[in-house]
């Protein structure tokens, strides 16, 4: 499994999903597919400090504590 910290440097809302854009630095930039209601709960904005986590076959988007 990989973790990677980034920052939001946008969301593309539509209808039910949302693209969520990181920037992990190093020029590279993730982009997440993931439902509104993610991020409604995990009250995503942009300039959120986040990790992404990759395994195998699924990928994971969780928002830091402060």
């Amino acid at each position: 499994m990989d973790i990677f910290r980034g920052k939001v440097i946008e969301i593309k809302e539509g209808v039910v999903i949302a693209k969520v854009r990181i920037d992990i630095g190093g020029g590279f930039l993730i982009t997440h597919t993931i439902m509104i209601d993610d991020v409604l709960d995990l009250d995503i904005t942009v300039g959120d400090e986040v990790c992404t986590l990759i395994k195998g076959d699924s990928v994971r988007l969780m928002k830091e504590l402060s």
